[in-house]
């Protein structure tokens, strides 16, 4: 009885690790990017929106290039969003107090993506904290829109130009 029991066990570890092997070599990441221009006329201390061009996905080919489809995706996820300014290039985000996106498609609701609040960076870089949706449906689509709410601190002398870069990791199903 002992034997069956350390035999079951050893055959459930080895299934499930195996299981976990098998998703490591079907998941992958797709790199995503957006330029977001805050305008020197929004109002300190209320949230602005912001709604930006959509985004083309180039997620079919990404799909192809890892020897996969759109229809054996089961689970994207974000993995990172970082902002970064680019214009003026000497720009720092001191002047921004909180920052959130969301994504959304023509055919399905609105999500938030990622945010930060209480913003306190003297870079001219920051990582977003991400959301744990399941992004399956708006990567998977031709494109997205990008929606970003920001709450700034201080008054902009000039136009600030950030870009967003946005990584997703994919996992699908063999076949």
């Amino acid at each position: 009885m002992k034997t069956k029991l350390i035999a079951l066990s050893l055959f459930l570890s080895l299934f499930l690790s195996s299981c976990d092997a098998v998703d490591d070599l079907l998941t992958f990441n797709i790199s995503n990017e957006a330029s977001i221009k805050i305008k020197s006329i929004s109002p300190i201390n209320l949230p602005t929106e912001i709604i930006m061009p959509d985004v083309t996905t180039n997620s079919s080919a990404e799909f192809e290039n890892n020897k996969t489809k759109a229809s054996l995706v089961k689970d994207v996820k974000l993995r990172s969003l970082q902002l970064s300014i680019t214009d003026p290039a000497d720009k720092t985000f001191t002047f921004l107090k909180s920052v959130h996106l969301y994504i959304s498609t023509t055919d399905s609701d609105e999500v938030e993506l990622a945010y930060q609040d209480n913003i306190m960076s003297t870079t001219n870089k920051i990582d977003l904290i991400c959301t744990d949706k399941k992004l399956d449906q708006y990567i998977k689509a031709e494109k997205y829109k990008i929606r970003t709410q920001v709450t700034l601190k201080e008054t902009l002398p000039k136009d600030v130009t950030v870009k967003a870069d946005m990584t997703f990791k994919v996992t699908a199903d063999p076949f």
